[in-house]
């Protein structure tokens, strides 16, 4: 799998804009009538050359990320549809925002972050069609009115094996426990990404019970931040988390699986423990009057597949999505996919519409604290 540079949760604002002038002739074309073929939509298909003569705009966050993204799906939906589609990014919530609102909306599929998604729905972006995407591959829960999970990966727990090998931290409680666990520890410090992960495991570490989280209690979550400030080293990007451990510079971190494991291939010694992990994921989404909803709808139901799911996590170091993927990776690449079984059932349930509800408040007393 390749290291890749992790997007940030986006915000309204906070994404740089590429301006795609190509993208503005999408939609150019279509066909009066799309015919996707008869009988129940199957992940992973489309009717060759259904969609020939659309124009379509895939937007996501660059980089390896979407360049596995073209490479397991949207390149071959466009070969098998006959759609050209075009690439553009870096997700943009306020440039969705304006192509909404001025009822001028260039993009045709979006990945964004999962909890904007669901805030979303029915605002910026319309209800998906299910007679037109199969689901029925993705775990329970996934996915909802508007928006689908891309991949998923996690927030976790890592440590130095080589100083905590024979008492091995377990837990969010232990993250936080400097005179069992001695040491410095890795952190976000991205003012803009503060979902999932500090709050939950600091209230965790504080004692509050895993089906009891929700609503958070900030204060009680930065008083227990506060407790190890000193201990802390803020990342603000994925690059920055990965280079903390290859250089060694802490001893714990909270983490994205994903750049977790690129440092352990690239040689740094450190394992990753699964307890009380908190999934995260992108979503695919349609933007609300997007010009061909229909098409739209049949590159997301590709996107789902196994196939191209099992192709985009051995091209990433994202978890797949569809039950039935079986990307071809080695043992250790194979320990760090959230979707394991063992892996999954010790995962922390997160509320994302809660999130989804309080979004803009929890950045304002994230980035608040963090510039106390």
């Amino acid at each position: 799998m390749l290291k890749h540079p992790k997007r940030l949760a986006g915000m309204a604002g906070l994404a740089a804009s590429l301006l795609l002038s190509a993208a503005c002739g999408a939609g150019a074309g279509a066909p009066a009538d799309i015919d996707l073929g008869s009988g129940p939509a199957k992940s992973g298909t489309i009717k060759k050359d259904a969609l020939s003569g659309l124009n379509m705009t895939f937007v996501s966050y660059g980089g390896a990320y979407q360049e596995g993204q073209q490479k397991a799906a949207v390149d071959p939906f466009a070969q098998e549809s006959g759609a050209k589609i075009l690439q553009d990014g870096p997700t943009d919530y306020a440039k969705i925002k304006a192509q909404v609102d001025s009822s001028n909306v260039t993009w045709d599929v979006i990945d964004s972050d999962s909890i904007w998604a669901e805030a979303q729905c029915g605002k910026l972006l319309q209800p998906l069609d299910y007679s037109i995407i199969d689901k029925s591959k993705v775990p329970e829960g996934l996915a909802t009115q508007c928006s689908v999970p891309a991949m998923q990966y996690g927030m976790v727990l890592v440590y130095n094996k080589n100083k905590f090998g024979a008492n091995p931290p377990t837990g969010w409680k232990d993250f936080f426990d400097t005179a069992k666990f001695p040491g410095k520890r890795g952190i976000s410090g991205n003012p803009g990404d503060s979902a999932p992960g500090p709050f939950e495991g600091a209230l965790i570490a504080d004692g509050v019970a895993p089906d009891k989280l929700y609503p958070l209690d900030v204060d009680r979550a930065t008083k227990k931040l506060q407790s190890i400030r000193p201990n802390l080293v803020f990342w603000k990007t994925g690059a920055e988390s990965q280079q903390l451990l290859e250089s060694g510079e802490v001893d714990m971190a909270m983490m994205w699986s994903g750049r977790a494991y690129a440092a352990v291939k690239n040689g740094a010694p450190y394992e990753v423990t699964f307890d009380q992990w908190m999934p995260i994921m992108d979503s695919l989404a349609v933007p609300k009057n997007a010009k061909n909803p229909k098409a739209s709808m049949a590159l997301i139901n590709y996107y789902l597949g196994a196939q191209q799911q099992a192709k985009l996590t051995e091209l990433t170091s994202y978890s797949p999505i569809n039950t039935d993927a079986k990307p071809n990776l080695d043992a250790k690449a194979q320990s760090f996919l959230t979707t394991r079984p063992d892996a999954a059932q010790k995962a922390l349930k997160i509320d994302s519409k809660w999130w989804a509800e309080h979004q803009t408040e929890m950045i304002e007393k994230w980035s608040a604290w963090l510039g106390g």
